[in-house]
């Protein structure tokens, strides 16, 4: 697979923000239950070691986390995130295709939880799990 190669199903994102602007481009894939986040990794994502850098895994992982939950909602609330916790397995480098799989583990009035796994090259390299707090939607 080469720099430029991106796998079938995923299209660039829609849902851009200014802390993940630089590290466009970003793609999504849609699932029934999830959004999955992928990424080509490039130098811009690295830290000084030339690995994925870890605030960008965290960035990636509450995003994904987070509109997953949305989606399952059906998109009719928005999201805060209360707590997340990631646990690092291993490492990416530049080239390889990152991605970031979600469960949305419950839904509810008040709160939603969730779980992913961040994979290179579908070699899973860090997990996470994140609390979000369900608020009114803002026009």
């Amino acid at each position: 697979m080469t720099a430029t190669d991106i796998p079938p199903g995923f299209e660039r994102q829609s849902r851009r923000s200014p802390l993940t602007d630089p590290w466009e481009p970003i793609y999504w894939r849609q699932t029934p239950d999830a959004i999955v986040l992928g990424l080509r990794l490039a130098k811009p994502h690295t830290n000084a070691r030339g690995f994925a850098h870890g605030g960008l895994i965290a960035a990636l992982t509450d995003k994904a986390m987070g509109h997953s939950c949305g989606h399952k909602m059906r998109g009719t609330h928005s999201l805060v995130t209360v707590s997340m916790s990631i646990d690092f397995i291993g490492s990416a480098q530049v080239g390889q295709w990152l991605t970031v799989e979600t469960d949305v583990i419950k839904t509810g009035s008040t709160i939603c939880f969730a779980q992913c796994f961040v994979k290179a090259d579908g070699v899973v390299i860090a997990r996470a799990n994140a609390t979000f707090r369900v608020v009114p939607k803002q026009g």
